[in-house]
C-alpha cells in the first residue's frame, strides 16, 4: 500500500469566504492572548476546510463502502497478473481507484481528529479506516511476490504489445529491484501478518513515553514550582539561571534511568525486529535493508557520517564560542539553548509572516507564489490557531486527491514563521508533484521530503539576513542558523551514528544492556563534542527519549535533506543558470524516479561529499561572523 504520511514535521480548490468584520478579527486578536478557546470561537479564515476532500460524511461513507466492497475483486486477480498483460493493467486500474478513496478517507479522518481530538466521531472513523487498511493491505500482500515471479524479458514484450503498460516501468523496476528480497506469497502474507506485533515496541515506548512515565517538578528562576515535561524542556533549557537548566536536564534524564532496563529491553525487542526482518528477506544488515527502500546505497549514509564527524571541530569551535559569549568556566549540554541575546523576542503575526514568506520565496518564481499564495490566503490550507483539543505541533498532510493542508498552532514567534515557511514547502511540494505526476509516482520518499521545506527555510533566512542591519537581531538570526545545522545534520548525524552502533552491536550476537546502551551512547557524544563540552554522566540515558531510534535509520535523512536543500538554495539564490527550473522539476518528480537521480538532476549528488563539505563550511563561516558580532557587541 502507498504510505501517505504527515511532514514536518496534496490539488488545488479555490475557497470563498465570508466577509469578517474588523470588529470581530480585533476581538479574535484578543482573545489569543487568553484562555485557549474552543474551534468555533476561530474565524473561518484561520481554519482549513475539509469540505475539499468530501462536501458530506455521506460522501466519506461512500469511498468506505466501496473499498470494503472491492477486498474479493484484489483477491480475484491472483494468480492472473503474472500471466496476462491485460489483467494487470486491470489490477492497477482497480487499486488505483481503491487507493486513493482510502487515501482521502485517512486525511480526511485523520485531520478531522487532529482538529478537536475530544470530538469522537473523527475518532471512530480513524480507527474503521485503519482497520481497513490492514484488510486492504492484506487484500494485496500476494501482489508484489507475483509480480517479481514474472521474467524481465517478459515485461520488454507486454509493453510492445500493451503501450498503456509502459507507464509503469519504473514502478515495475523498482519491483524487480527487489526481487530476490521478495518472499513467496505464503511468507509475505506471514510477514505481513506480524506488523502489529512488529508495531509492538514503537506503540510501548509511545504509551510509556507521553502517559506513564512522570517526571518531577524543580524550581524555576522565580522560586515556582514547575513539573518537568517533553514539551517544557525547551523554556527550561533558555532560563537564564544555570541551576534552573541543570534541574531540568537532571530530573529529565534521571527519570528515563530509573527506566532504564525496561527501556534496555524495548530497544532490544526494536532492533531484534530489524534483525528479524533484515534476516528474513536476505538483507547483508540491517542499514542495507533499512536503505534499500529508496534505492540508497550504504556508502551514502556512512560517507555521510564520516564527513561530518571528521568536521565535528567547527561545531566545538562554537561550543567554546558560547561558552565564552555566556561567562562560563565550562559548558554544559543543558546550556546550548541559553538565548545569548535574552532580550530579544521578535513578534511575529500570523498575517506578517506570510507576507515576509511570499517575499523570501520570490526567487522560486511567480507561478510558485501564486499558487502557495491562494492557499494560505482563503484557500482553505492552513489551520492557524491552537484551539481547545488540537493537536499539538506543525504539519503538513494532504492525499493525491485533494490540496495540502497545513496544521499550525500559531504564537506570533519567528519559530511559528520559519515552522510556516518549511510546512508550506512539503504543501507545495505536493502540489507540484500531483499536478504534474500520475498517481502511480504521485507520492515522494522521506528521503526527499524535507528537502523542499528546508529549502523555503533557507530562502527566508537569507531574506532576513540580507535586510537585517541590528547587530543583536543579526546575532539572533545567525544563532538560530547556527542551531539548524546543529540539531538538523550534526545532531541527526549523531544519532545516526548510534542506530548504527547499536545494530551492529546485535547483528554481532552482543546484548544490549542498559549499561552497554547508555556506555555506546556517551561514546557517541564524545566523538562529537570532544572536550569542549562538559558531559555530565546523565546524558548516557538520552538513548532512551528518542522515539525516533525506534523507526530504524530514518533520523540521517533530516541531514541529507538540510545538506541538498542548502546546495541548492544556494544555487537559486546566486541566480546560477537553470537552478530555478532544475528545482520546480525536482519538485514536480514524486517517486518518478530514484531518489538520489531526482537531487542529481536538481544539481546536488549526494553520493559524494562535497554537499556535506559545503554545510560544515557553511556552519564554520557563521561561527566566524557570530564571533564578530560577539565581539562588536561586546559580549566576549
Amino acid at each position: 500500500m502507498r504510505t501517505v504520511f504527515k511532514l514536518r514535521v496534496t490539488r488545488l480548490l479555490a475557497c470563498s469566504l465570508l466577509a469578517l468584520t474588523v470588529l470581530a478579527l480585533a476581538q479574535f486578536a484578543l482573545a489569543q492572548t487568553g484562555e485557549v478557546r474552543e474551534r468555533s470561537e476561530i474565524p473561518n479564515q484561520y481554519k482549513w476546510d475539509l469540505t475539499h476532500i468530501y462536501r458530506t460524511d455521506a460522501d466519506c461513507e461512500a469511498d468506505l463502502a466501496a473499498i470494503e466492497a472491492a477486498l474479493p475483486a484484489i483477491k480475484s486477480y491472483e494468480g492472473k497478473i503474472s500471466k496476462s498483460p491485460d489483467d494487470l493493467l486491470a489490477y492497477f486500474a482497480l487499486t488505483e481507484d481503491v487507493y486513493r478513496k482510502y487515501e482521502k478517507a485517512q486525511v480526511y479522518s485523520g485531520m478531522g481528529d487532529d482538529q478537536d481530538t475530544r470530538q469522537q466521531k473523527f475518532s471512530a472513523l480513524k480507527d474503521r479506516v485503519s482497520s481497513l487498511g490492514t484488510l486492504l493491505g492484506e487484500a494485496a500482500s500476494w501482489f508484489t511476490p507475483e509480480l517479481v515471479s514474472v521474467p524481465a524479458a517478459t515485461f520488454e514484450q507486454w509493453y510492445k504489445q500493451k503501450p498503456e503498460l509502459v507507464l509503469y516501468r519504473h514502478s515495475i523496476d523498482d519491483a524487480l529491484r527487489t526481487r530476490k528480497y521478495t518472499l513467496t506469497p505464503p511468507e509475505e502474507r506471514i510477514l505481513a501478518l506480524a506488523g502489529d506485533l512488529a508495531g509492538s515496541p514503537y506503540n510501548i515506548n509511545e504509551v510509556f513515553r507521553n502517559s506513564d512515565i512522570k517526571f518531577p517538578s524543580i524550581k524555576d528562576e522565580n522560586g515556582a514550582d514547575v513539573t518537568i515535561s517533553e514539551a517544557r524542556m525547551r523554556v527550561l533549557y533558555e532560563s537564564p539561571v544555570q541551576q534552573v537548566r541543570r534541574d531540568a536536564a537532571m530530573g529529565l534524564l534521571n527519570t528515563y534511568g530509573s527506566f532504564k532496563n525496561t527501556s534496555a529491553q524495548l530497544m532490544t525487542a526494536n532492533i531484534s525486529r530489524d534483525l528479524f526482518y533484515t534476516r528474513a528477506r536476505g538483507y547483508n544488515s540491517c542499514l542495507h535493508y533499512s536503505l534499500d527502500a529508496d534505492n540508497i546505497d550504504t556508502t551514502v549514509f556512512l560517507n555521510l557520517i564520516a564527513t561530518v564527524k571528521r568536521n565535528a571541530t567547527v561545531m566545538q569551535r562554537y561550543v567554546d564560542l558560547r561558552r565564552r559569549a555566556l561567562g562560563l568556566d565550562e559548558i554544559h549540554l543543558y546550556d546550548m539553548s541559553v538565548p545569548l541575546v535574552p532580550e530579544m523576542r521578535i513578534k511575529v503575526p500570523y498575517d506578517e509572516a506570510v507576507a515576509t514568506i511570499k517575499t523570501a520565496l520570490a526567487p522560486l518564481g511567480n507561478d510558485y507564489l501564486a499558487a502557495m499564495s491562494q492557499g494560505v490566503e482563503g484557500g482553505g490550507w492552513v489551520d492557524v490557531y491552537e484551539n481547545k483539543g488540537k493537536y499539538q505541533g506543525m504539519y503538513s498532510w494532504g492525499c493525491y486527491d485533494s490540496h495540502p493542508y497545513v496544521l499550525c498552532n500559531w504564537n506570533d514567534t519567528m519559530d511559528d514563521e520559519f515552522g510556516l515557511a518549511h510546512e508550506l514547502g512539503h504543501a507545495m511540494h505536493s502540489w507540484h508533484t500531483h499536478k504534474v505526476q500520475p498517481y502511480v509516482y504521485g507520492n515522494y520518499t522521506l528521503f526527499v521530503a524535507e528537502v523542499a521545506s528546508t529549502f523555503n527555510e533557507a530562502l527566508l533566512m537569507d531574506h532576513l539576513l540580507k535586510k537585517e542591519k541590528d547587530p543583536a537581531k543579526r546575532l539572533y538570526l545567525i544563532n538560530q542558523y547556527i542551531d539548524n545545522i546543529r540539531g538538523t545534520v550534526i545532531t541527526q548525524v549523531m544519532f545516526a551514528d548510534f542506530e548504527l552502533r547499536m545494530h551492529r552491536a546485535v547483528e554481532a550476537g552482543q546484548p544490549l544492556t542498559a549499561d552497554a546502551l547508555s556506555n555506546m551512547y556517551m561514546e557517541t557524544l564524545r566523538d562529537y563534542y570532544g572536550t569542549a563540552a562538559a558531559i555530565d554522566d546523565e546524558y548516557a540515558y538520552t538513548w532512551a527519549r528518542i522515539p525516533h531510534f525506534y523507526r530504524n535509520f530514518y533520523v540521517y535523512k533530516y541531514a541529507t535533506g538540510f545538506i541538498s536543500a542548502e546546495a541548492l538554495s544556494q544555487k537559486v539564490l546566486k541566480g546560477e543558470k537553470g537552478a530555478r527550473d532544475k528545482f520546480i522539476n525536482f519538485l514536480s518528480g514524486g517517486s518518478s524516479k530514484y531518489s538520489l537521480d531526482l537531487l542529481r538532476d536538481a544539481g546536488v549528488d549526494l553520493t559524494r561529499p562535497e554537499p556535506a563539505e559545503a554545510t560544515m563550511k557553511k556552519f564554520g563561516q557563521l561561527v566566524d561572523e557570530m564571533e564578530k558580532l560577539l565581539k562588536q557587541m561586546k559580549k566576549i
